[in-house]
């Protein structure tokens, strides 16, 4: 049976306050309508940590899974860069 694929998004970790829990934020540029300017926008993200392994400022990518609480739909892939 195949699966379809999963969404993956390179972020930064701002919060690993909670148990097992991360709070990833994921910018992007996007261009505006009218004025043609390129605006960064960022995207808050919360997701599964089983190993509570993050630290605020590491640079990781999370993948898109089920539903694991009310809030987290993402789950931790790897680190890709550790905080200085």
């Amino acid at each position: 049976m195949e699966r379809n694929l999963r969404k993956e998004r390179i972020g930064v970790v701002v919060s690993n306050k909670m148990d097992k829990s991360i709070v990833v934020a994921v910018k992007r540029k996007v261009k505006h309508p009218i004025y043609g300017k390129f605006v960064n926008k960022t995207t808050r993200f919360m997701a599964a940590d089983d190993e509570n392994t993050c630290n605020v400022g590491d640079t990781i990518r999370i993948m898109e899974t089920r539903p694991l609480s009310k809030m987290k739909r993402w789950r931790l892939v790897e680190i890709i860069e550790r905080a200085k």
